[in-house]
């Protein structure tokens, strides 16, 4: 079961301020590794969105190629 509640920032803040220590690490640490998974995710993207890509002719190259290949494969 899932349900969603509508809590201002401030509170949150209250909320936060009124856990124990164990709990204010272990919420720390998953608003972390929440973070971390996240700024991973970003470089991905970034990554593949800056990464090469193939010209026409290349991408020409490659589908001659291909059919180049399956005539081969039918002829032997």
């Amino acid at each position: 079961m899932q349900v969603e509640v509508d809590i201002a920032f401030e509170q949150l803040v209250q909320i936060a301020r009124k856990l124990s220590d164990g709990e204010w690490q272990r919420l720390k640490g998953e608003v972390e590794s929440e973070k971390k998974l996240k700024d991973d995710n970003d470089d991905l993207l970034e990554f593949l969105l800056k990464g090469p890509t193939f010209t026409k002719e290349q991408i020409d190259t490659i589908e001659e190629n291909g059919k180049a290949i399956n005539r081969w494969r039918t002829i032997s």
